[in-house]
């Protein structure tokens, strides 16, 4: 294995099936109850992250939304918004 492949292959790539789900759940609470979790406003997330996510997958799903969106990879959700759209369709 050469260097080039060794770093490649230690960096974490994405799950289609993970940012899919991402993308079609929707928050059960709160004041944002109904809305796609990767619509979240930032600073909603922010609060969870600095307060404690809630228990299981719920959690879990805010706290990848959390670190998209601090770390400026929102872009990531443009083409999940449009597969949601298209799969809410009639």
């Amino acid at each position: 294995m050469t260097k080039d492949t060794q770093e490649t292959s230690q960096q974490p790539v994405p799950d289609a099936g993970e940012l899919l789900a991402l993308a079609s759940t929707r928050m059960p609470f709160g004041k944002y109850q109904g809305r796609l979790l990767i619509d979240l406003p930032e600073p909603y997330v922010v609060w969870f992250a600095q307060n404690g996510f809630p228990e299981g997958n719920l959690g879990r799903m805010m706290q990848e939304v959390y670190e998209i969106k601090v770390n400026g990879l929102e872009y990531l959700f443009t083409p999940l918004r449009k597969a949601e759209r298209q799969s809410s369709d009639p």
